[in-house]
C-alpha cells in the first residue's frame, strides 16, 4: 500500500512474517569493553543474536535456535558511554528457517551523532519442545 510502512511490530496479528523488524536500544557499559574502551566484539554479537532471535521468534510464533552466522562486518567502533540500537530485519523465510539481517548503530548521547557500527546476517530454525526442525508456517487446515 501506497504510504505504508513496509515493516512493523509483528506483535500485531495483521503484520507479514516477512515484515518483522525488531529495535533494541541500550547503553554500553565499561564492563561491556575492552582495554581500548570500546565493545567487546562478543557482546555485539551477543546483542545481535538476541534481538535477532526476538525477530525469528516473532516470525513465526515458535521457538526458534541460532544454527548459522553468515558474516558480521565491524565497521566503526562503539565506545563506553554511548548507545547502540539494534536493529534486526526479517528478510527471508524459508521451509523450517528464518534469516535476520541485523545492524548495530552506535549513538552519541549528547550529538545524537549516529554511525553503523556492525552488520550481520543470522539463520534461525524453528524447533519443537523436542529441539527437532518444524516448519515455520503451520500446513493451511
Amino acid at each position: 500500500m501506497p504510504g505504508k510502512a513496509r515493516f512493523g511490530y509483528a506483535g500485531c496479528m495483521n503484520t507479514p512474517p516477512e515484515y518483522v523488524e525488531e529495535r533494541r536500544t541500550e547503553i554500553v557499559f565499561p564492563e561491556d569493553t575492552n582495554a581500548y574502551g570500546t565493545l567487546f566484539g562478543g557482546k555485539a554479537l551477543a546483542m545481535m543474536d538476541v534481538v535477532g532471535g526476538i525477530a525469528s521468534i516473532r516470525a513465526c510464533r515458535k521457538q526458534t535456535v541460532t544454527v548459522s552466522i553468515d558474516r558480521i562486518d565491524f565497521k566503526q567502533p562503539i565506545r563506553a558511554g554511548e548507545f547502540v540500537e539494534t536493529i534486526a530485519r526479517v528478510v527471508k523465510i524459508g521451509t523450517t528457517s528464518i534469516t535476520v539481517e541485523v545492524e548495530l548503530w552506535a549513538e552519541h548521547p549528547m550529538t545524537g551523532e549516529r554511525r553503523l557500527s556492525t552488520v550481520g546476517k543470522f539463520i534461525y530454525v524453528a524447533v519443537t519442545p523436542e529441539g527437532k526442525p518444524t516448519p515455520v508456517r503451520d500446513p493451511e487446515r
